[in-house]
């Protein structure tokens, strides 16, 4: 019997290019579609890139139907609404344009249309029985990997916990990325959606799920992002940092999509569903203090991390060149202009409890953290992020 030491799929065609949006109608017409549904973030109308994405259908003769009713941290019933719609127009492929919330429900619609039922029936592991439509996937924002992965989560309204739709029949079929999408990102958002793509790289190193494939990709992807996340903030025209910043996304939520993710991505989750703080936002903020807390559970993973962000630990003992990863995280938050703590976001001290209950619900990454993380722990993780 021969031990298994690591899986990797990947189901996506990845196509990757600056003006690539140029390609998207040729690309749905390869797949044989003959309607779609664009699933768009709302805010895409007003710089032009919904435009763009409609031109390129339209030149080889697509038609279809557009929804642009994607609420940031997306509730279940986005995802229905989409679906209703789709399903209504017989359309053949679903088209996801804009950051992970627009994706999510996109992925999510595709999935439904094909299935039935709501999105409510599908939260949780291996629930969906069948492949959606066809779906192709276009970021525009460096940050969330949805292209590539399996996962779409929602909010549920009425109880404001956060879940996610999980099951390989979500990855999308092809994603399309161009990286001049990227360059009408304002800075803040710039910054979060790059926080949230190196909080993935970064736990996907010290997830209990890394292998040696996650572990490459996810340590280019810091390598790629630590280099550029200053430049696309501060000088955002630079496309050649877009470039680097959308690839680094993109490698980024390849590794989570097999090594998952951990502690942050938990502890992040009901700071979305109850205050609708955006996920990257909240990812940025805690990352640092999760980072500390797994120091003594994951040395060899976090100085790893330091060395592909450029820091000099060659010569440091273990220990502190795990420390310095902690330390280079949160200079970099601080270049970019992240808050250093929850208290600075309107996050009330005395939801501590609330918030450890959502988070300890989301069983997988904290199963996936290198630390063991039960109430305490995130009590204390949560105390620690509230300055």
């Amino acid at each position: 019997m021969v031990a298994v030491l690591g899986n990797f799929q990947i189901k996506t065609k990845i196509l990757f290019g600056t003006g690539g949006i140029s390609v998207l109608g040729n690309t749905a017409r390869d797949v044989g579609a003959e309607k779609f549904l664009l699933v768009a973030d709302p805010a895409l109308e007003k710089y032009g890139t919904l435009d763009k994405a409609l031109a390129s259908l339209s030149e080889v003769g697509l038609e279809g139907k557009i929804f642009l009713d994607v609420e940031p941290e997306p509730y279940l019933d986005n995802a229905d609404q989409a679906a209703d719609l789709g399903r209504a127009s017989r359309v053949d492929l679903v088209i996801g344009m804009g950051g992970g919330s627009a994706m999510d429900t996109a992925k999510a619609a595709a999935t439904i249309i094909t299935n039935g039922g709501r999105a409510e029936d599908y939260i949780g592991l291996n629930r969906v029985e069948h492949p959606g439509v066809t779906s192709i996937m276009i970021p525009t924002t460096a940050g969330t990997g949805a292209e590539v992965t399996f996962t779409a989560v929602f909010t549920n309204r009425q109880t404001k916990a956060k879940g996610g739709i999980n099951s390989h029949h979500l990855f999308p079929d092809i994603a399309l990325l161009d990286p001049e999408l990227t360059l009408s990102l304002p800075p803040n958002v710039t910054a979060a959606t790059g926080m949230d793509a190196l909080t993935h790289a970064i736990e996907s190193v010290t997830s209990r799920s890394s292998t040696v494939f996650t572990e490459a990709l996810a340590l280019t992807a810091v390598r790629l992002i630590s280099e550029n996340l200053r430049q696309a903030v501060f000088h955002g025209e630079d496309i050649h940092a877009r470039e680097n910043m959308l690839f680094g996304s993109l490698l980024g939520g390849m590794a989570l999509a097999n090594a998952g993710v951990g502690a942050a991505h938990a502890l992040a989750y009901p700071l979305g569903g109850h205050y609708r703080i955006s996920h990257g936002l909240a990812n940025a903020i805690l990352i640092p203090y999760v980072m500390e807390f797994n120091l003594p559970a994951a040395e060899r993973s976090l100085a790893l991390i330091a060395k592909s962000m450029g820091e000099p630990v060659e010569a440091l003992p273990l220990r502190k060149a795990a420390a310095t990863a902690v330390e280079a995280v949160r200079t970099l938050c601080s270049d970019i202009g992240i808050p250093s703590n929850l208290t600075e976001i309107g996050v009330p001290l005395g939801d501590i409890a609330v918030l450890v209950e959502g988070a300890l619900k989301v069983t997988r990454p904290v199963e996936n953290n290198p630390r063991l993380l039960g109430k305490e722990e995130a009590t204390r993780i949560y105390e620690r992020a509230f300055g």
